[in-house]
Protein backbone atom coordinates (compact mmCIF):
# COMPACT_ATOMS: atom_id res chain seq x y z
CA UNK A 1 0.00 0.00 0.00
CA UNK A 2 1.72 3.19 -1.04
CA UNK A 3 1.49 5.95 1.50
CA UNK A 4 -2.09 7.49 1.81
CA UNK A 5 -4.11 9.02 3.58
CA UNK A 6 -7.52 7.92 5.19
CA UNK A 7 -9.39 11.06 3.94
CA UNK A 8 -8.42 14.86 3.16
CA UNK A 9 -7.79 15.87 6.82
CA UNK A 10 -6.44 13.12 8.13
CA UNK A 11 -3.26 11.77 9.09
CA UNK A 12 -1.20 9.29 6.11
CA UNK A 13 -0.86 5.94 7.07
CA UNK A 14 3.00 5.05 7.16
CA UNK A 15 2.92 1.62 7.45
CA UNK A 16 1.31 -1.28 5.70
CA UNK A 17 1.83 -4.85 6.87
CA UNK A 18 -0.32 -8.10 5.56
CA UNK A 19 1.31 -10.88 7.48
CA UNK A 20 -0.13 -13.29 5.20
CA UNK A 21 -3.15 -13.54 2.82
CA UNK A 22 -6.67 -13.91 4.02
CA UNK A 23 -7.35 -18.01 4.02
CA UNK A 24 -10.08 -19.24 1.95
CA UNK A 25 -13.73 -19.53 3.54
CA UNK A 26 -14.52 -22.43 0.22
CA UNK A 27 -12.02 -24.77 1.00
CA UNK A 28 -12.94 -27.55 3.55
CA UNK A 29 -10.72 -28.43 6.36
CA UNK A 30 -9.66 -31.47 3.65
CA UNK A 31 -8.42 -29.33 1.05
CA UNK A 32 -11.67 -30.18 -0.69
CA UNK A 33 -13.74 -27.21 -2.52
CA UNK A 34 -16.94 -26.05 -1.79
CA UNK A 35 -19.33 -26.20 -4.13
CA UNK A 36 -22.70 -25.64 -3.44
CA UNK A 37 -24.97 -24.06 -1.03
CA UNK A 38 -25.46 -27.25 0.42
CA UNK A 39 -21.11 -27.74 1.22
CA UNK A 40 -21.44 -24.41 2.25
CA UNK A 41 -23.53 -25.48 5.32
CA UNK A 42 -21.54 -28.55 6.27
CA UNK A 43 -18.02 -25.28 5.73
CA UNK A 44 -19.59 -23.04 8.28
CA UNK A 45 -19.94 -25.83 10.79
CA UNK A 46 -15.73 -25.89 10.56
CA UNK A 47 -15.79 -21.78 10.19
CA UNK A 48 -17.55 -21.81 13.08
CA UNK A 49 -15.41 -23.90 15.18
CA UNK A 50 -12.45 -21.85 14.13
CA UNK A 51 -14.27 -18.05 14.19
CA UNK A 52 -16.35 -18.90 17.22
CA UNK A 53 -15.12 -21.67 19.34
CA UNK A 54 -11.36 -20.96 19.10
CA UNK A 55 -11.70 -17.53 19.70
CA UNK A 56 -14.40 -16.66 22.27
CA UNK A 57 -14.30 -20.26 23.96
CA UNK A 58 -17.34 -22.87 24.10
CA UNK A 59 -20.54 -21.49 24.93
CA UNK A 60 -23.19 -22.70 27.31
CA UNK A 61 -25.81 -24.62 26.02
CA UNK A 62 -29.63 -23.60 26.35
CA UNK A 63 -30.59 -22.25 29.29
CA UNK A 64 -32.47 -24.28 32.29
CA UNK A 65 -34.87 -21.63 33.10
CA UNK A 66 -36.13 -18.19 31.63
CA UNK A 67 -38.03 -16.11 33.27
CA UNK A 68 -39.12 -12.15 32.06
CA UNK A 69 -41.09 -10.02 35.04
CA UNK A 70 -41.21 -6.20 35.01
CA UNK A 71 -40.83 -4.44 37.93
CA UNK A 72 -40.60 -0.41 36.34
CA UNK A 73 -42.85 0.89 33.48
CA UNK A 74 -42.20 4.56 32.61
CA UNK A 75 -44.20 4.65 29.36
CA UNK A 76 -43.24 5.62 26.24
CA UNK A 77 -39.99 7.19 25.51
CA UNK A 78 -39.00 6.52 28.97
CA UNK A 79 -37.43 3.38 30.71
CA UNK A 80 -39.53 0.47 30.62
CA UNK A 81 -37.85 -2.02 33.40
CA UNK A 82 -37.65 -6.10 33.44
CA UNK A 83 -36.11 -8.71 35.18
CA UNK A 84 -34.67 -11.82 33.28
CA UNK A 85 -33.78 -14.72 35.18
CA UNK A 86 -31.85 -17.32 33.26
CA UNK A 87 -29.10 -19.96 33.23
CA UNK A 88 -29.02 -23.03 35.47
CA UNK A 89 -31.93 -23.70 38.14
CA UNK A 90 -28.58 -23.94 40.83
CA UNK A 91 -26.94 -20.57 39.60
CA UNK A 92 -29.89 -18.79 37.81
CA UNK A 93 -28.19 -15.67 36.01
CA UNK A 94 -29.88 -12.32 36.58
CA UNK A 95 -30.04 -9.01 35.25
CA UNK A 96 -32.18 -5.76 34.22
CA UNK A 97 -33.36 -5.38 30.51
CA UNK A 98 -34.40 -1.66 29.83
CA UNK A 99 -37.28 -0.64 26.93
CA UNK A 100 -37.60 2.57 25.84
CA UNK A 101 -40.59 2.05 23.60
CA UNK A 102 -41.53 3.60 20.35
CA UNK A 103 -45.29 5.63 20.91
CA UNK A 104 -47.18 2.93 19.29
CA UNK A 105 -49.47 0.44 19.98
CA UNK A 106 -47.97 -1.39 16.96
CA UNK A 107 -45.35 -4.38 16.71
CA UNK A 108 -42.54 -2.46 15.56
CA UNK A 109 -38.78 -3.04 15.17
CA UNK A 110 -36.55 -3.25 18.09
CA UNK A 111 -32.80 -2.66 18.29
CA UNK A 112 -31.05 -4.44 21.20
CA UNK A 113 -27.51 -2.55 22.55
CA UNK A 114 -25.46 -4.39 25.51
CA UNK A 115 -23.58 -1.28 26.42
CA UNK A 116 -26.07 0.12 29.07
CA UNK A 117 -22.56 0.51 30.99
CA UNK A 118 -21.54 3.09 28.29
CA UNK A 119 -21.96 6.79 28.99
CA UNK A 120 -23.59 7.52 25.61
CA UNK A 121 -26.33 5.36 26.09
CA UNK A 122 -28.16 7.76 28.47
CA UNK A 123 -27.78 10.86 25.92
CA UNK A 124 -31.67 11.70 25.26
CA UNK A 125 -30.37 12.19 21.35
CA UNK A 126 -28.83 8.82 21.06
CA UNK A 127 -32.30 7.42 22.36
CA UNK A 128 -34.60 9.95 20.40
CA UNK A 129 -33.06 8.71 17.01
CA UNK A 130 -34.53 5.45 17.57
CA UNK A 131 -37.96 6.48 19.20
CA UNK A 132 -38.55 9.03 16.58
CA UNK A 133 -38.73 6.62 13.91
CA UNK A 134 -40.80 4.21 15.55
CA UNK A 135 -38.29 1.74 16.47
CA UNK A 136 -37.99 0.26 19.89
CA UNK A 137 -34.30 0.30 21.78
CA UNK A 138 -33.45 -2.26 24.42
CA UNK A 139 -30.56 -2.04 26.69
CA UNK A 140 -28.88 -4.07 29.44
CA UNK A 141 -25.26 -3.84 30.99
CA UNK A 142 -23.49 -6.69 29.86
CA UNK A 143 -21.21 -6.46 32.82
CA UNK A 144 -23.88 -7.78 35.08
CA UNK A 145 -23.18 -10.79 33.35
CA UNK A 146 -19.19 -11.18 33.67
CA UNK A 147 -16.92 -8.20 34.43
CA UNK A 148 -15.45 -5.87 32.33
CA UNK A 149 -12.32 -4.40 34.32
CA UNK A 150 -9.00 -4.20 32.73
CA UNK A 151 -5.68 -3.88 34.30
CA UNK A 152 -5.53 0.44 33.73
CA UNK A 153 -8.91 0.62 35.12
CA UNK A 154 -7.31 -0.25 38.90
CA UNK A 155 -4.86 2.07 39.63
CA UNK A 156 -6.67 3.88 42.44
CA UNK A 157 -8.03 0.38 44.25
CA UNK A 158 -4.61 -1.07 44.05
CA UNK A 159 -1.92 -1.12 46.85
CA UNK A 160 1.91 0.19 46.33
CA UNK A 161 2.32 1.26 42.63
CA UNK A 162 0.49 -0.08 39.38
CA UNK A 163 3.57 -1.52 38.37
CA UNK A 164 4.70 -3.57 41.78
CA UNK A 165 4.21 -7.23 41.71
CA UNK A 166 1.94 -6.43 44.74
CA UNK A 167 -0.01 -5.15 42.89
CA UNK A 168 -0.03 -7.39 39.53
CA UNK A 169 -0.70 -10.31 41.86
CA UNK A 170 -4.03 -8.92 43.32
CA UNK A 171 -5.13 -8.12 39.45
CA UNK A 172 -4.09 -12.05 38.44
CA UNK A 173 -6.28 -12.89 41.54
CA UNK A 174 -8.86 -11.00 42.09
CA UNK A 175 -9.45 -10.03 38.59
CA UNK A 176 -8.62 -13.37 36.31
CA UNK A 177 -9.64 -16.11 39.00
CA UNK A 178 -11.95 -14.52 40.87
CA UNK A 179 -14.60 -12.42 38.70
CA UNK A 180 -15.64 -14.52 36.12
CA UNK A 181 -19.34 -13.06 37.02
CA UNK A 182 -22.82 -14.83 37.21
CA UNK A 183 -22.71 -16.45 33.78
CA UNK A 184 -19.35 -18.85 35.01
CA UNK A 185 -20.47 -19.55 37.91
CA UNK A 186 -23.20 -20.78 35.99
CA UNK A 187 -21.16 -22.66 33.54
CA UNK A 188 -17.89 -23.10 34.93
CA UNK A 189 -16.94 -25.84 32.36
CA UNK A 190 -17.54 -23.72 29.57
CA UNK A 191 -14.30 -21.94 28.23
CA UNK A 192 -16.23 -18.62 27.06
CA UNK A 193 -14.81 -15.36 28.18
CA UNK A 194 -16.20 -12.04 29.11
CA UNK A 195 -17.11 -11.32 25.49
CA UNK A 196 -19.25 -14.79 24.66
CA UNK A 197 -20.58 -13.91 28.22
CA UNK A 198 -21.96 -10.97 26.81
CA UNK A 199 -22.96 -11.77 23.78
CA UNK A 200 -25.45 -14.21 25.74
CA UNK A 201 -27.13 -11.31 27.18
CA UNK A 202 -28.00 -10.95 23.76
CA UNK A 203 -30.01 -13.83 23.22
CA UNK A 204 -32.02 -13.93 26.52
CA UNK A 205 -33.12 -10.39 25.55
CA UNK A 206 -34.23 -11.96 22.00
CA UNK A 207 -36.28 -14.32 24.26
CA UNK A 208 -37.67 -12.18 26.69
CA UNK A 209 -39.04 -9.98 23.24
CA UNK A 210 -40.27 -12.69 22.08
CA UNK A 211 -42.30 -13.48 25.32
CA UNK A 212 -43.65 -10.41 25.74
CA UNK A 213 -45.02 -9.55 22.52
CA UNK A 214 -44.51 -6.02 21.62
CA UNK A 215 -41.33 -6.15 19.26
CA UNK A 216 -41.79 -7.32 15.22
CA UNK A 217 -39.54 -10.94 15.90
CA UNK A 218 -38.83 -10.42 12.53
CA UNK A 219 -36.96 -7.16 12.55
CA UNK A 220 -34.59 -7.77 15.50
CA UNK A 221 -30.92 -5.93 15.22
CA UNK A 222 -27.97 -5.76 17.26
CA UNK A 223 -25.73 -3.26 17.88
CA UNK A 224 -22.88 -2.45 20.04
CA UNK A 225 -19.54 -0.43 20.04
CA UNK A 226 -16.09 -1.43 20.77
CA UNK A 227 -15.97 -4.51 22.82
CA UNK A 228 -19.82 -3.84 22.74
CA UNK A 229 -19.28 -4.55 19.77
CA UNK A 230 -17.03 -7.67 19.98
CA UNK A 231 -20.28 -8.98 21.80
CA UNK A 232 -22.77 -7.61 19.08
CA UNK A 233 -20.74 -9.39 16.23
CA UNK A 234 -20.74 -12.65 18.77
CA UNK A 235 -24.19 -12.75 19.49
CA UNK A 236 -25.24 -11.99 15.37
CA UNK A 237 -23.69 -15.33 14.70
CA UNK A 238 -24.68 -16.98 17.47
CA UNK A 239 -28.42 -15.89 17.23
CA UNK A 240 -30.63 -15.82 13.50
CA UNK A 241 -33.66 -14.26 14.82
CA UNK A 242 -31.02 -10.89 14.58
CA UNK A 243 -32.48 -10.17 10.93
CA UNK A 244 -29.21 -7.04 11.39
CA UNK A 245 -26.10 -7.38 12.85
CA UNK A 246 -24.34 -3.98 13.23
CA UNK A 247 -20.95 -3.96 15.45
CA UNK A 248 -19.44 -0.72 15.52
CA UNK A 249 -15.61 -0.06 15.70
CA UNK A 250 -15.11 -3.33 17.45
CA UNK A 251 -11.14 -3.10 16.97
CA UNK A 252 -9.26 -6.39 17.44
CA UNK A 253 -10.81 -9.52 18.21
CA UNK A 254 -14.08 -9.32 15.85
CA UNK A 255 -13.83 -6.81 12.85
CA UNK A 256 -10.79 -5.99 12.50
CA UNK A 257 -7.79 -8.12 11.19
CA UNK A 258 -5.00 -10.51 12.73
CA UNK A 259 -3.08 -10.51 9.62
CA UNK A 260 -3.33 -6.89 8.65
CA UNK A 261 -2.07 -4.18 10.93
CA UNK A 262 -1.21 -0.45 9.76
CA UNK A 263 0.71 2.48 11.28
CA UNK A 264 0.03 6.08 11.19
CA UNK A 265 1.70 9.48 11.54
CA UNK A 266 -0.35 11.75 13.08
CA UNK A 267 -0.41 15.89 13.08
CA UNK A 268 1.85 16.35 16.44
CA UNK A 269 4.42 13.64 15.10
CA UNK A 270 3.13 10.95 17.27
CA UNK A 271 2.70 7.25 15.90
CA UNK A 272 -0.45 5.11 16.55
CA UNK A 273 -0.83 1.63 15.47
CA UNK A 274 -3.95 -0.45 15.35
CA UNK A 275 -4.88 -2.97 17.75
CA UNK A 276 -2.59 -6.31 17.94
CA UNK A 277 -3.86 -9.63 19.66
CA UNK A 278 -0.91 -9.04 22.76
CA UNK A 279 -2.92 -5.59 23.27
CA UNK A 280 -6.17 -7.91 24.38
CA UNK A 281 -4.54 -10.11 26.48
CA UNK A 282 -1.72 -8.12 28.24
CA UNK A 283 -5.19 -5.84 29.24
CA UNK A 284 -8.07 -7.77 28.77
CA UNK A 285 -6.96 -11.51 29.52
CA UNK A 286 -10.53 -12.82 30.27
CA UNK A 287 -12.30 -11.40 27.21
CA UNK A 288 -11.38 -14.32 24.55
CA UNK A 289 -11.46 -18.20 24.44
CA UNK A 290 -7.86 -19.14 26.41
CA UNK A 291 -6.39 -20.84 23.01
CA UNK A 292 -6.33 -17.36 21.82
CA UNK A 293 -3.55 -16.18 23.89
CA UNK A 294 -1.47 -19.21 22.20
CA UNK A 295 -1.76 -17.53 18.64
CA UNK A 296 0.08 -14.23 20.00
CA UNK A 297 3.27 -13.50 17.04
CA UNK A 298 1.73 -16.31 15.46
CA UNK A 299 -1.21 -15.05 13.89
CA UNK A 300 -0.56 -16.43 10.54
CA UNK A 301 -1.27 -19.63 11.52
CA UNK A 302 -4.90 -18.81 13.07
CA UNK A 303 -6.86 -21.05 10.89
CA UNK A 304 -9.61 -18.16 10.23
CA UNK A 305 -9.46 -14.12 10.15
CA UNK A 306 -12.44 -11.54 10.53
CA UNK A 307 -14.03 -12.16 7.22
CA UNK A 308 -14.86 -15.57 8.67
CA UNK A 309 -16.84 -14.26 11.43
CA UNK A 310 -18.94 -11.79 9.35
CA UNK A 311 -19.52 -14.39 6.85
CA UNK A 312 -21.17 -16.79 9.16
CA UNK A 313 -23.73 -13.86 9.31
CA UNK A 314 -24.75 -14.37 5.61
CA UNK A 315 -27.35 -14.35 4.48
CA UNK A 316 -28.68 -12.26 7.10
CA UNK A 317 -27.92 -8.36 7.07
CA UNK A 318 -24.28 -7.31 8.08
CA UNK A 319 -23.89 -3.42 8.61
CA UNK A 320 -20.36 -3.11 9.32
CA UNK A 321 -19.73 0.75 10.66
CA UNK A 322 -16.37 2.37 11.59
CA UNK A 323 -14.58 5.65 11.90
CA UNK A 324 -12.08 6.20 9.17
CA UNK A 325 -9.44 7.83 11.65
CA UNK A 326 -10.13 5.12 14.68
CA UNK A 327 -6.87 3.57 13.89
CA UNK A 328 -6.86 1.60 16.86
CA UNK A 329 -10.03 -0.36 15.50
CA UNK A 330 -7.91 -1.07 11.97
CA UNK A 331 -10.29 0.50 9.52
CA UNK A 332 -8.12 -1.13 6.80
CA UNK A 333 -7.93 -4.27 8.44
CA UNK A 334 -11.86 -4.05 8.69
CA UNK A 335 -12.62 -2.68 4.88
CA UNK A 336 -10.28 -5.90 3.75
CA UNK A 337 -11.81 -8.44 5.90
CA UNK A 338 -15.51 -6.93 4.77
CA UNK A 339 -14.17 -7.39 1.03
CA UNK A 340 -12.84 -11.01 1.66
CA UNK A 341 -16.69 -11.23 3.37
CA UNK A 342 -18.22 -10.42 0.75
CA UNK A 343 -17.40 -13.15 -1.64
CA UNK A 344 -19.61 -15.58 0.64
CA UNK A 345 -22.57 -12.98 0.57
CA UNK A 346 -22.32 -13.36 -3.60
CA UNK A 347 -22.03 -16.80 -3.62
CA UNK A 348 -25.36 -17.20 -1.31
CA UNK A 349 -26.90 -14.61 -3.72
CA UNK A 350 -27.26 -12.35 -0.72
CA UNK A 351 -24.21 -9.46 -2.32
CA UNK A 352 -26.87 -6.32 -1.00
CA UNK A 353 -27.32 -7.82 2.50
CA UNK A 354 -23.56 -6.81 3.21
CA UNK A 355 -23.67 -3.10 4.35
CA UNK A 356 -20.30 -0.94 5.30
CA UNK A 357 -19.28 2.77 5.93
CA UNK A 358 -16.99 4.80 7.10
CA UNK A 359 -17.36 8.24 8.91
CA UNK A 360 -14.79 10.93 9.83
CA UNK A 361 -14.00 11.46 14.12
CA UNK A 362 -12.21 9.63 16.49
CA UNK A 363 -13.61 5.82 18.48
CA UNK A 364 -16.98 6.44 19.45
CA UNK A 365 -20.68 5.26 18.79
CA UNK A 366 -22.00 8.53 17.61
CA UNK A 367 -25.19 9.40 16.07
CA UNK A 368 -24.40 9.63 12.64
CA UNK A 369 -23.64 5.95 13.48
CA UNK A 370 -26.91 5.49 15.22
CA UNK A 371 -28.89 7.06 11.63
CA UNK A 372 -26.93 5.10 9.18
CA UNK A 373 -28.42 1.61 11.06
CA UNK A 374 -32.17 3.12 11.34
CA UNK A 375 -31.88 4.22 7.53
CA UNK A 376 -31.35 0.09 6.71
CA UNK A 377 -33.97 -0.86 9.03
CA UNK A 378 -36.77 1.73 7.77
CA UNK A 379 -35.22 0.17 4.14
CA UNK A 380 -36.18 -3.00 4.89
CA UNK A 381 -39.00 -1.89 6.94
CA UNK A 382 -40.92 0.23 4.50
CA UNK A 383 -38.62 0.32 1.44
CA UNK A 384 -37.17 3.77 1.94
CA UNK A 385 -34.30 4.06 -0.16
CA UNK A 386 -30.47 3.51 0.93
CA UNK A 387 -28.94 7.06 1.39
CA UNK A 388 -25.51 7.99 -0.51
CA UNK A 389 -23.28 7.46 2.74
CA UNK A 390 -22.74 3.82 2.41
CA UNK A 391 -19.52 2.24 0.44
CA UNK A 392 -17.66 5.74 0.10
CA UNK A 393 -13.94 4.42 0.90
CA UNK A 394 -12.15 6.95 2.41
CA UNK A 395 -8.22 5.65 1.66
CA UNK A 396 -6.42 4.50 -1.95
CA UNK A 397 -3.78 2.31 -2.37
CA UNK A 398 -5.37 -1.00 -1.45
CA UNK A 399 -4.45 -4.30 -3.52
CA UNK A 400 -6.66 -7.33 -2.17
CA UNK A 401 -5.40 -9.00 1.00
CA UNK A 402 -6.75 -12.75 -0.66
CA UNK A 403 -6.44 -13.87 -4.03
CA UNK A 404 -9.43 -16.86 -4.35
CA UNK A 405 -13.00 -15.99 -5.28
Amino acid sequence: MKESKIHESSPFITKYELIDKLPNPFIFSDGTKVETVEDWKRRREEIFEAAVTLQYGTMPPEPEIFEVEPYYFGGPGWPNCYRITSGTRANPVIFTMTVFKADTKEKVPAVIDGDHCFGYVYDKEYIRTFLDRGIHLVMFNRTELAPDIAQYNQRDMLPETYESKAAQKIYHEVITKNCGGQLKRAYPDCTFGAVGAWAWGYLRCVDALEKLGFADMNLIAFTGHSRGGKAAALAGVLDERAAIVNPNATCQGAYGSYRINIEVKEGDGSIETSEPLSNIFHHFPTWLGPEMKEYIGREKELPFDSHYLKALVAPRILFVSESADDILANPVGSYQTTEAAAEVFKFLGCEENLLWYFRKGKHSHSIEDVEQLVNIIKHVQTGQPLNDKFFQLPFQGLERAYDWK
